[in-house]
C-alpha cells in the first residue's frame, strides 16, 4: 500500500500565491503566509503566525505562536524560535525577525527577542537578546561578530573560489 505524504494547514490559515508547503509540514489556525513563500519537510509553523513574501523556512525548522517573520528571511534547517521565557508559564509572547534576516541551522531565539533587518544569525548560535539591524551575530550566547556588509562580502569570496 502507497500513501501520499501528509501537511496539515488549518482550514482558517491564509496561504499566499505560490506557497510550496514540502512533506509532513504543520500550519496552524490563524497562521497568515505571503507570497512565494516555501516552508520545508517537517516543519511546525504554529498558530496566529505571520511570515512575510519570499521567506524560506526550512525543514525541521519550528516557529512558535505570535512570531512575526518579515519578508525575504531565511531561517535554517532545525531552528527554533521560543515563547516562553519561563516555562510552562500561561504568557506567551512570539519572536520577530525583520526583513532580509538570516537565521542559521539550528540556532536558538529566545522568546520575544527581535531580530534586526538584514542581521544574521549564525548556525547553532543561542540568542539571548535583541540582535541589532545589520549585524552578525555568533555564539552561546550569541554576540556580535561582524557586520552584514563583511558577512556578504565573506559569501561572495566563497561563492567564486573553485
Amino acid at each position: 500500500m502507497t500513501s501520499k505524504p501528509v501537511n496539515f494547514v488549518a482550514p482558517d490559515a491564509k496561504l499566499g500565491k505560490n506557497v510550496r508547503i514540502w512533506h509532513f509540514a504543520y500550519v496552524g489556525s490563524g497562521t497568515v503566509i505571503g507570497d512565494d513563500v516555501k516552508i520545508g519537510s517537517l516543519a511546525h509553523v504554529d498558530y496566529g503566525v505571520r511570515i512575510g513574501s519570499g521567506t524560506k523556512v526550512e525543514g525541521c525548522a519550528y516557529i512558535p505562536p505570535l512570531s512575526r517573520i518579515g519578508k525575504g528571511v531565511f531561517i535554517g534547517p532545525a531552528a527554533v524560535l521560543t515563547n516562553d521565557p519561563y516555562p510552562p508559564s500561561k504568557k506567551m509572547i512570539g519572536v520577530v525577525i525583520e526583513d532580509g534576516a538570516v537565521i542559521g541551522a539550528r540556532a536558538v531565539i529566545k522568546a520575544g527577542v527581535r531580530v534586526g533587518r538584514r542581521a544574521v544569525v549564525a548556525m547553532g548560535s543561542v540568542v539571548t537578546k535583541d540582535v541589532p539591524p545589520g549585524k552578525v551575530v555568533m555564539g552561546v550566547p550569541a554576540r556580535v561578530a561582524y557586520t552584514r556588509k563583511e558577512f556578504d562580502a565573506k559569501m561572495k569570496e566563497w561563492e567564486s573560489s573553485s
